[in-house]
């Protein structure tokens, strides 16, 4: 799925937000007896899946590049020694 077909609301929730709302949409599934009522709801919770995946993955590449800097650094200052 492609960002522009995500809601943009859901951008600028959290990771704890966005699973919370997941969670909600996954009880209400579980309780519902007409499977025809739950497709709007089964495609907002793989909207929000793919939301909550990329947020993921852009936060683990933050966390990734600082840890390298900070490699680096503390490399570049044993060099320097």
């Amino acid at each position: 799925m492609k960002d522009k077909n995500l809601p943009p609301d859901n951008d600028t929730q959290s990771l704890e937000e966005l699973t919370k709302e997941a969670n909600n949409i996954i009880e209400s599934l579980e309780a519902e007896k007409d499977l025809q009522n739950s497709i709007d709801s089964y495609q907002e919770l793989l909207k929000l899946n793919n939301i909550i995946e990329k947020k993921f993955h852009k936060t683990t590449k933050i966390i990734n590049e600082k840890t390298k800097k900070k490699i680096n650094n503390i490399t570049s200052k044993k060099n320097d020694k």
